[in-house]
């Protein structure tokens, strides 16, 4: 196998999140088979992660702080707004920093930008001689109700392949009018280890406490389900803009009793071992690594069906269930059915491990490597 230079361009090199998480887990896997490995990011991480002492790629920040969007250029100035040539004089000037890393490169080195925002700044640099790889890490419906619709159509038209996460969201993208579709799941983010033993009663939602992950929707849901189920505890991990305002939902809806918000969790495995019952409520979705996490555990997952990647992970009434999005008292009946049937948590846990391992992360590198010498030809 060829190896090759590989850069990430990316939003930040470290921002706390799953681009964050799948961005670093792929460099290194990449690493790990003998590639060179440079993260870049646009500007510094809101919200930094730890990517460890001495991570096998090295990173390098373009901007020292989030550099502010392209003023609207008034009306009778146009391009020659001064406030516009200054913005985008520092755009060049950053670009040409990533004009500098490539043309080092040896031959046959691949750019993968990981967000459309950092194409922006791709667009500019001369990539002449290498590949280049645009991905969309959301599903094709929460992008087409975003500002990023129209930017993926306008950037990402002309790279050597654009990748969704699923087939499904690659064919909505080529009836955009996209000809240059692929599509690549995420690795499968932590080895399958001790799974949980399935016993205690706590049902996990793991995941920032924002609009988009619908951690409301979810307490709706537990209104309903955990009178049906007494001595059953929904344990929320994270943070996030929302918190308070859930908590005093919490209390409206009188469940604080059986309602823990256990913050920020680093033991990702560790919560998951201690629950039985795994649960996402989100409104969107790309490919949620939480689910591939909990499956990876032994534990059945509960979810809306609110994207293909969500579907394409979990098998409905196979290792899991789903309910339609939004529908808070059908996720109030799949969290009561595992909640109440330990037959039921046991198989769909145990089918859950089996069928997760598709996701592994050596095949999944693999699926990259060849599409590398493909792209080459």
């Amino acid at each position: 196998m060829t190896q090759r230079d590989i850069f990430f361009v990316a939003n930040e090199v470290d921002e706390l999140g799953g681009v964050g998480r799948w961005q670093a887990q792929l460099a290194t896997l990449l690493a790990g088979r003998g590639h060179r490995v440079t993260i870049v990011g646009i500007a510094p991480a809101g919200h930094p992660m730890d990517l460890g002492e001495n991570p096998p790629f090295r990173t390098v920040t373009l901007y020292a702080r989030r550099p502010p969007g392209r003023p609207r250029p008034r009306r009778l100035l146009g391009s020659a707004d001064p406030a516009v040539r200054r913005h985008d004089a520092h755009m060049r000037a950053a670009a040409s920093r990533l004009t500098g890393l490539f043309r080092a490169a040896a031959p046959g080195a691949v750019v993968i930008v990981t967000q459309v925002w950092a194409m922006e700044w791709v667009a500019l640099a001369d990539t002449a001689g290498h590949t280049v790889i645009g991905m969309t890490h959301e599903s094709f419906e929460t992008a087409r109700k975003s500002s990023r619709f129209g930017r993926v159509k306008k950037y990402y038209g002309t790279v050597d392949r654009l990748l969704a996460l699923t087939q499904e969201d690659a064919d909505r993208w080529v009836g955009e009018g996209m000809n240059n579709l692929g599509f690549m799941p995420n690795p499968l983010p932590l080895a399958p280890g001790e799974p949980s033993p399935r016993t205690e009663k706590v049902v996990a939602s793991i995941g920032r406490l924002s609009h988009e992950k619908g951690v409301d929707l979810l307490l709706d849901a537990w209104a309903e389900a955990a009178p049906r189920q007494p001595g059953w505890t929904l344990r929320i991990y994270g943070r996030g803009e929302s918190e308070a305002e859930l908590r005093r939902r919490c209390a409206e809806l009188g469940v604080e009793d059986s309602v823990d918000f256990a913050g920020q969790t680093d033991d990702v495995p560790g919560a998951l071992r201690a629950s039985s019952v795994f649960v996402q409520s989100s409104r969107g979705e790309g490919f949620p690594l939480v689910l591939l996490e909990a499956m990876a555990s032994g534990v059945p997952c509960v979810a809306f069906d609110c994207a293909p990647g969500v579907r394409e992970i979990v098998g409905h009434e196979e290792d899991g269930l789903l309910a339609r999005p939004g529908n808070t008292s059908e996720l109030a009946r799949h969290l009561v059915r595992l909640m109440s049937d330990e037959e039921l948590r046991d198989r769909m846990g145990e089918q859950a491990l089996r069928s997760v391992r598709r996701f592994d992360p050596d095949a999944i590198t693999d699926r990259w490597e060849r599409l590398f010498d493909f792209l080459e030809r």
